[in-house]
């Protein structure tokens, strides 16, 4: 099963349009001036100047992350999946020139990685743990191969198989090769991608090594540990071991998520396509095991994983604190990309349940309505003063910042809005797999015959679906119509008839068509509710959440003043849900009656003892989707309220 081509499925659709608009018309120029250092008060890049420097062209020293390479790879990839959904004669001049720059760059082995080639040549591949060069090359490969479908141009293809064939030689357990694998997973599912776009089946292979070889006995980062010689590129993450680089144990034997969370979810998702491409069940069902523990005990209800800064990881089962939860955009970025590969493999709605969450909260929460400013850190839970006062609390910011001192996470989210189209659908010569609800019109290829379906909606703000299907050539084929995990269809009309939905795994299925042109109308019970945590999610513990569709909601000080900790709401109470066409560009706003604890009967005790009753007075809260919270300036924001 596979995702259409970005090409083959246009989006024109009330929410996501604008977004992918904003990417485009503001976030990638912007993002390039800033690749180019020449934003005002932003954090420098300099990426462009060490490949300049690299090259020769230029004098200087190095700046920036041993991983500096790859902002300016992220957005190569979002450049080109922005040139498969429209031309773009500036911005394809702007991709070919940096393209030019980064094979210029290249070293004659085909060795390629700026902080290596200018500040330590004679230390090239001695520190896998930390040094990043693999995960560097991933990143290329993927702009690469992006950059290859959307233009047809090889310059950069070419570039980066001359890496990937020295990666080749030199990684693996024949006799004069490396028996080592990257602290920071990524090369594992870009060798895939390049496989998919080459067939040269030793990028497959090459995939799978370093998979298989990661937590072996013996282990090959204690060699390099042990070494005297050895540096430690970022000290303060030598505390963590083998579990933050992935290689506490092979992978197959894993059962839970952790360790540094985007390195787990992009090994992970290698692992999926390595377990697909190569039929090897044991890889897949680790896959679905570590899904189950992520999906099920270890994310956040916006969609977001890590809960803690050291080591920006997984921690335990139920472990999901809200004012001090660490949640990188890139770790959703990474669910989603993992999600993905699940639901095409295995075909089931609970995959997609997953990635439309991370998508349409996290993803989405780190960036601003203005497409300049950026989250790395997206916490449940803030109170500016707090954040200001305590040093534990540092790693959380009360406002997005024009740039990010490691920026991995601005172009991760340009990429994957761009490539929104490849979440819409799944197909394969039988089916089409509705995973996503988007108003778009698409050509599907279902074996040697083209489908054409078009999706008309308001979601998430309205609760239908409109899909009309074109089917000239009579394609033989059943539609899947996901089913959401938050919420039931509550009816599906075929052709003006009302049809029993036939469900299987998370899916609404119709098993044949009736014409060879048809009309499907889908409706969503899509009302505001409460939600829970497990009773172990101890931050969660007496409090609700409110969610609408697939949006979580906050409360933010702009509506509800300050100590929003001290509103407590029944959760008997009624939600109203009202779109706003004025707020924030339009959105949808929760209105409900809620309590007040006062502070006048306290007389400035800090407790009070005994069994009176806390004084409260009436409020009425409002809340907004969490992902436009911190676009009214900085104040204080919650998602879970005490409860009645």
């Amino acid at each position: 099963m596979i995702a259409p081509l970005l090409s083959e499925v246009k989006i024109e659709d009330e929410f996501w349009s604008p977004y992918i608009s904003l990417v485009q018309n503001i976030m990638i120029p912007y993002q390039w001036k800033i690749l180019n250092d020449e934003v005002e008060n932003a954090a420098p890049s300099h990426s462009i100047e060490n490949y300049r420097i690299a090259a020769k062209e230029s004098e200087g020293e190095y700046y920036g992350a041993v991983f500096q390479d790859t902002d300016l790879a992220k957005w190569l990839e979002a450049a080109a999946y922005s040139l498969s959904l429209r031309p773009d004669e500036e911005l394809e001049k702007q991709a070919d020139d940096a393209i030019e720059l980064i094979g210029r760059a290249q070293q004659a082995d085909g060795y390629l990685d700026t902080y290596y080639t200018i500040k330590e040549r004679q230390n090239r591949w001695t520190n896998l743990y930390e040094g990043h060069e693999l995960y560097t090359a991933g990143h290329l490969i993927e702009a690469a191969v992006a950059y290859y479908e959307a233009t047809g141009k090889r310059k950069l293809l070419d570039i980066m198989c001359r890496t990937a064939d020295l990666i080749c030689r030199l990684f693996g357990r024949n006799e004069g090769q490396m028996d080592g694998v990257p602290g920071h997973p990524e090369i594992e599912l870009a060798l895939v991608r390049l496989y998919y776009a080459t067939q040269e089946e030793r990028y497959l292979e090459q995939a799978k090594y370093f998979i298989d070889a990661r937590g072996s006995s013996p282990n090959y980062f204690a060699r390099e540990l042990e070494n005297p010689s050895f540096h430690h590129i970022f000290p303060e993450f030598a505390h963590l071991g083998y579990n933050n680089v992935q290689a506490h144990m092979p992978v197959r034997s894993q059962k839970t998520a952790d360790g540094h969370a985007v390195r787990a979810l992009y090994l992970y998702s290698a692992m999926a396509d390595v377990g697909y491409e190569c039929q090897d069940e044991t890889l897949i069902e680790a896959c679905r095991e570590l899904f189950d523990n992520i999906a099920q005990r270890q994310m956040f209800i916006t969609g977001s994983v890590g809960a803690a800064a050291d080591g920006e990881c997984f921690t335990c089962d139920y472990d999901l604190p809200n004012n001090y939860n660490y949640s990188e955009t890139c770790a959703s970025v990474a669910l989603a990309l993992f999600s993905l590969r699940m639901m095409q493999i295995e075909r089931n709605g609970k995959y997609a349940d997953v990635f439309e969450r991370a998508l349409y909260n996290t993803v989405l929460g780190g960036m601003a309505l203005s497409g300049k400013e950026f989250f790395y850190v997206n916490p449940l839970e803030t109170v500016p003063e707090h954040l200001q006062a305590n040093r534990t609390l540092h790693h959380v910011l009360p406002e997005r910042r024009p740039w990010l001192g490691v920026a991995c996470c601005p172009p991760n989210i340009a990429r994957t809005l761009t490539s929104l189209a490849k979440y819409i659908y799944a197909v394969d010569d039988s089916a089409v797999y509705i995973n996503l609800f988007v108003s778009n019109k698409a050509e599907l290829k279902l074996g040697n015959k083209t489908v054409d379906l078009q999706m008309k909606t308001r979601y998430p703000y309205e609760d239908e679906v409109i899909i009309k299907i074109g089917n000239p050539q009579d394609a033989a084929f059943a539609l899947a119509i996901r089913e959401p995990g938050w919420g039931r269809i509550r009816s599906l009309i075929i052709n003006g008839s009302s049809s029993k939905p036939k469900r299987r795994d998370g899916y609404i299925m119709i098993d044949t068509l009736p014409s060879s042109d048809s009309t499907i109308q889908v409706s969503f019970d899509m009302e505001p509710v409460f939600v829970r945590a497990h009773p172990r999610v101890r931050a969660d513990v007496g409090k609700l959440a409110i969610a609408r569709g697939p949006l979580v909601y906050c409360l933010e000080e702009a509506d509800n003043g300050k100590n929003l900790g001290s509103l407590m709401v029944s959760a008997k109470t009624a939600l109203k849900a009202e779109f706003d066409p004025a707020l924030l560009n339009g959105t949808v706003v929760i209105t409900a009656d809620a309590e007040r604890l006062t502070e006048e009967e306290w007389d400035g005790k800090l407790y009070r003892y005994g069994l009176s009753e806390n004084r409260t007075v009436p409020y009425k809260i409002r809340a907004i989707p969490y992902c436009l919270w911190n676009n009214r300036g900085i104040g204080e924001m919650l998602v879970w309220i005490h409860q009645k």
